[in-house]
């Protein structure tokens, strides 16, 4: 079994500095059971567990400190993973597939520091900003 893992600052440095987040490279996908737990004994914001499958990744992410046993398409996972496989596939755009139950397809390009992502989304909430 092979796993490569990178320790990430999981959100902004201005908000959320510290949140520490682990972007697990696999060779082959490891049992659920097991991505489960290297993500509770790291204690992290999240961590994704991600594979190359073609020309592009395929991932899993897990976030139960924040109360997300794993999240179905993780775009901040997405803003770890992509800057990875842009470097090892030398590629600024890539189709990355969430491979959770919901699942779901990203379109991503990097330019320079920035992710840009699109695809279908779920509304999870709304809200009003106040000024």
């Amino acid at each position: 079994m092979s796993v490569k893992q990178y320790v990430v600052d999981a959100f902004t440095d201005e908000l959320f500095h510290g949140n520490q987040a682990a972007v697990c490279v696999l060779n082959d996908w490891l049992p659920e059971e097991l991505m489960k737990d290297i993500t509770r004994e790291n204690n992290f914001s999240e961590t994704a567990f991600t594979v190359k499958e073609n020309d592009s990744c395929v991932s899993r992410s897990f976030a139960p400190k924040l109360a997300v046993a794993e999240d179905p398409v993780c775009g901040s996972g997405h803003c770890h993973i992509i800057p990875y496989w842009a470097d090892i596939l030398g590629k600024e755009k890539l189709v990355a597939c969430q491979a959770s139950e919901r699942g779901g397809t990203l379109y991503c390009r990097r330019e320079g520091e920035k992710i840009f992502m699109a695809g279908k989304a779920a509304l999870y909430s709304a809200g009003e900003l106040y000024v």
